[in-house]
């Protein structure tokens, strides 16, 4: 099954994490991250490749880059929505009660905040699933129609006047985010060449880092209000951009449109390049997918499921009469449902031979999520205008942003050279040293700060506290590299590869929705640890949350280094887990 079949497979599904991230959220966080839409090894699930920018240099790839760039605004503006909670809460908080121009500035306590920042996740886990349903209507509609209540979000949050006003355009922020991140990373996934898939689906992580900082400069300068009124410009560039871009070959093929389909891979590839050849093959490939749909669809007409009262001949495509209703083969495709859905996750669930898989996905999301990164991304300047002393805490937020945005760029070089199991334990001992590091120098400057309260060694404690801020600076730098290098994208990586490949899209669907609702829970119950463990402690908390995910990682996350794609295979997961 080449790349084509797998992604027309997964947009009837659910979407993937596009942040970011995923973020994508990335979100959040994301971000989301990336899933192999191919079967070469290294393809779009390995970032950028010793090799990869060589391909600037190649004509007949000047269009499928510009497409690409066109795409990636919207995991930029995923990528502004996920770094715009840390500086927004932070100036929220300094505002209370107070009047500037035409607006009231309302007042928010501790638990409205964890809901500002998480209720985007929220939207997020639905954004996915929703966005896998809505590119049956293709890839390129489904960005231009959501950009407009994603710039939307942004415009109400810009004149909110109430935190319910916050709550509602948070959750529809983050649902706009996942889809057009998923739809995005698709996008490319379905135009790119093989030589370069790998390149342009870097690009789209690489946005998604990009726009996060940007949040963090601008936030040191601009209001909540400014801000958002800033990052509403993205979805609306967006907008404009994609009308200028083809829809996607496969699509069209697979709607029938095979004029309009070799118009757009001839562009794609460009005016002299003999594209015939590469059309076929999608032919192929989608009239494969076709079959394989269509038995699933008798299948479930037979046992009562989704698609009963009507059937379909799977040799040549043509619907079944059964009493007054006829049904032909579009109309089975866009009955993927989410009746659809809930029964193919059923169906995973209850097959002992993908038990192993969804735990090791689900259980290194759990250990994405839970240590720490979530937390920093939404709650950066709040952390650290708590911790330093002198130093300036959007300085330090864009520091963090920055480096997060290098080593991003730099994961792909790694993962494929020194293997995943080496990378995974080596980012998450230094992440559980990192996040006892960052707590120990927390609680000291707690108790600096109780020492000078209570009229002790004044100077002495305050010149130190105040000249130790490289300290945490650079526990939580080590942090941040550590995560974007190792558990980060390889968890990511490790949900195409584990599953087998009639499962692969239903698997990314559940570990998906998994690492969005961990996001969730994580992100709103920042503030809950911090009030009852202290910040020091919350952050202790997440470095033994790390350590149990070291030897998790030991105990039973196989080596996939070298291996191709169809022999992700269970049985062989679990042959790896005693014996690497």
């Amino acid at each position: 099954m080449q790349r084509e079949e797998i992604i027309i497979e997964h947009s009837q599904l659910m979407g993937g994490d596009g942040t970011g991230q995923g973020a994508i959220i990335h979100p959040g966080g994301g971000h989301p991250g990336q899933l192999p839409y191919d079967q070469r090894r290294g393809d779009a699930s390995s970032g950028v490749g010793f090799g990869a920018f060589s391909v600037l240099t190649q004509g007949h790839h000047f269009t499928q880059i510009i497409a690409a760039l066109a795409v990636s605004l919207g995991p930029l503006a995923a990528g502004l929505g996920k770094g715009y909670s840390s500086p927004a809460i932070d100036n929220l908080q300094e505002l209370q009660n107070m009047k500037r121009g035409n607006y009231t500035h309302f007042s928010v306590n501790d638990q409205q905040v964890s809901w500002i920042a998480s209720l985007s996740l929220l939207g997020a886990l639905f954004g996915g699933m929703f966005g896998g349903l809505a590119m049956q209507y293709g890839r390129k509609r489904v960005l231009t129609l959501m950009s407009l209540p994603f710039s939307i979000s942004w415009i109400l949050t810009m004149f909110a006047k109430s935190v319910e006003t916050m709550f509602f355009t948070a959750f529809v922020g983050g649902f706009c985010c996942a889809i057009v991140s998923t739809v995005a990373q698709v996008y490319v996934s379905e135009i790119a060449s093989p030589d370069i898939r790998g390149f342009l689906s870097a690009i789209q992580k690489i946005a998604g880092h990009f726009g996060m900082l940007i949040s963090y400069l601008l936030g040191a300068y601009l209001d909540w209000r400014q801000l958002a009124m800033l990052i509403a410009m993205a979805p609306i560039m967006l907008f404009i951009s994609v009308i200028y871009i083809p829809e996607t070959p496969s699509f069209l093929v697979l709607r029938g449109c095979d004029d309009e389909a070799h118009r757009s891979l001839q562009w794609l590839r460009g005016p002299h390049k003999n594209v015939e050849l590469e059309l076929d093959t999608i032919r192929s490939n989608v009239r494969t997918t076709r079959m394989n749909l269509l038995n699933r669809i008798n299948t479930s007409a037979a046992n009562g499921g989704v698609g009963a009262g009507a059937t379909v001949d799977g040799a040549t495509g043509q619907s079944i009469p059964i009493g007054n209703h006829r049904r032909g083969l579009r109309y089975y495709i866009e009955m993927i449902s989410f009746e659809a859905i809930v029964s193919n996750v059923k169906s995973v669930l209850r097959n002992a031979r993908l038990v192993k898989p969804i735990l090791i996905t689900c259980g290194l999301m759990i250990f994405q999520r839970f240590t720490g990164a979530s937390s920093f991304n939404f709650y950066a300047v709040t952390i650290f205008r708590k911790t330093f002393a002198g130093m300036n805490p959007h300085g330090a937020a864009i520091a963090v942003g920055f480096v997060q945005l290098l080593a991003s760029m730099l994961s792909g070089l790694l993962i494929d050279t020194v293997g995943r199991i080496p990378l995974l334990i080596v980012s998450s001992i230094f992440m559980s040293l990192a996040l006892a590091g960052f707590g120990s120098c927390v609680y000291y400057g707690e108790t600096s700060k109780m020492l000078i309260a209570e009229g002790g060694v004044l100077s002495d404690v305050s010149m130190a506290a105040g000249q130790n801020d490289w300290i945490p600076l650079l526990c939580v730098l080590v942090f941040t590299v550590a995560f974007a290098l190792g558990i980060s994208p390889i968890s990511w990586l490790l949900v195409g590869e584990l599953f087998p490949l009639e499962y692969r899209a239903v698997g990314s669907s559940i570990a998906t929705s998994f690492s969005y609702f961990c996001a969730f829970l994580s992100v709103k119950t920042f503030v809950d640890f911090q009030s009852f463990l202290g910040l020091h402690g919350t952050f202790w908390l997440y470095a033994c949350i790390s350590c149990v995910g070291l030897f998790f990682v030991i105990m039973v996350v196989p080596e996939t280094k070298g291996r191709d794609l169809e022999e992700m295979d269970p049985r062989y997961v679990r042959t790896l887990t005693i014996n690497r």
